[in-house]
């Protein structure tokens, strides 16, 4: 079969790279690079140049068991990483790193706080009441009554809950308050997050996340169309037309692995439940910035962490989180690399190394509820949807949505016929 693949992020790296082992794939992008969130970039910094990743970052085999898979097959080195987790208050000046005793109190004010005191038992409580969420009826209620119905501490609440949840998906916290409880709660403990002690070892790409995506289009036949955004699609009974601005093509099969929003907008006859499921997901932007100004990160240098979160004077303002990447790739340079969401006009121009407007999706019940009725439109009209946003929106989502629609194709991973190295058809389309 001809199958057009729309979207080049994981979902569509992983549909593509599977469904060419069966079919005649055509990968349609609009960016002028492969990978979406899979973003590294190559910059020098006194005379040394050095890969750091802007988007996806982490990940562990016990919880990524089909991306670390296709590290394996592709023979993707990885090494360990820290997920240390630090706050900052602007208000307050509250600040902590979670990571040890002695970084958890870097303020040594807060060893006789009673507020400070409060949110860590807060922290502990939530350990061991939060599973009971998971036993409870769908669909449950959202977070901020959650917390509020078991008298939760503000402190924990706001200094902690919440910027660790804006920090996971890359919203305001208001927006996290709605969040519904049990859905957050089944993510962390399928992450092992409930837990003091015993988590996952967390790990990253040998010389940046894109070294995945080199390693891919070496072995897949795809007929890669970049700086290409597909326009529309209109289905038929024996095709699916695929429209850009310089052509339409007909193809056998139609798989949307661009974000559901994206998905919804580009289908010219989108029937209603398609548009009942796909409009009930919604994404939102959020400004990224790869910088090297360290006055983004916490004040004191032992609440530097891998996430640092940063609660704004405004409890409206987007999400806010710096990521140092030196902790997290292991990158030894004279100055921190640092990736921050959301907090541009903070970040001295002179120390800019590229801005990103990435998007991520929203979760509400509404949407919660949209996901499980995938099996009303997938596969119908000759079209297929895959993306991180029919799970919990991280990088094996979009990997397991990936697979399930080539086996649907009949491009089982199980019985694939392995990869032979070939260099990708590209087209570059100005």
């Amino acid at each position: 079969m001809r199958i057009a693949v729309v979207g080049s992020g994981i979902a569509g790296m992983a549909s593509a790279w599977l469904l060419s082992r069966r079919h005649e794939v055509t990968l349609f992008e609009a960016n002028d690079y492969i990978g979406g969130h899979t973003h590294t970039h190559h910059v020098e910094l006194h005379g040394r140049r050095y890969a750091v990743d802007s988007g996806f970052i982490v990940h562990n085999p016990v919880h990524y068991p089909l991306l670390t898979r296709l590290f394996d097959e592709l023979g993707v080195v990885s090494q360990p990483t820290t997920m240390s987790f630090s706050v900052r208050n602007e208000v307050s000046g509250l600040e902590y790193n979670a990571a040890t005793l002695d970084t958890l109190f870097c303020q040594r004010r807060n060893l006789l706080s009673p507020r400070f005191h409060g949110m860590v038992r807060d922290l502990f409580r939530f350990y061991r009441e939060a599973p009971s969420l998971l036993d409870a009826p769908e669909p449950g209620p959202t977070l901020g009554d959650w917390l509020a119905e078991h008298r939760y501490g503000a402190a924990f609440r706001d200094e902690h809950l919440l910027p660790m949840a804006s920090a996971l998906w890359s919203s305001p916290s208001a927006q996290i308050l709605t969040f519904p409880a049990r859905y957050l709660v089944q993510f962390m403990a399928n992450h092992q997050m409930l837990q003091v002690s015993g988590r996952p070892e967390w790990r990253v790409v040998r010389g940046g996340s894109s070294s995945y995506v080199r390693a891919l289009r070496a072995r897949w036949n795809v007929r890669e169309r970049l700086g290409c955004p597909v326009h529309a699609v209109h289905r038929h009974a024996d095709g699916v037309d695929v429209h850009t601005a310089t052509d339409s093509q007909r193809f056998d099969q139609l798989v949307l692995a661009c974000h559901s929003d994206q998905a919804l907008t580009l289908l010219a006859d989108a029937g209603e439940r398609e548009r009942e499921i796909l409009g009930a997901m919604p994404y939102q932007a959020n400004d990224t910035v790869l910088h090297t100004d360290a006055s983004l990160l916490p004040r004191r240098r032992k609440a530097w962490a891998a996430w640092n979160a940063f609660i704004p004077r405004d409890p409206d303002d987007a999400c806010t989180v710096s990521y140092c990447m030196n902790l997290l790739q292991g990158i030894d340079a004279p100055a921190p690399f640092v990736v921050t969401l959301n907090r541009t006009a903070a970040i001295d121009p002179d120390k800019v190394l590229a801005r990103m407007r990435y998007h991520h999706p929203l979760y509400s019940h509404a949407s919660v509820a949209a996901q499980a009725r995938k099996a009303e439109i997938q596969g119908q009209r000759r079209s297929w949807f895959a993306g991180a946003y029919w799970g919990w929106g991280f990088h094996e989502d979009g990997m397991r949505s990936a697979v399930e629609v080539a086996a649907a194709l009949g491009a089982s991973w199980t019985d694939a016929v392995p990869a032979v190295a070939r260099r990708p058809k590209l087209e570059l389309v100005a």
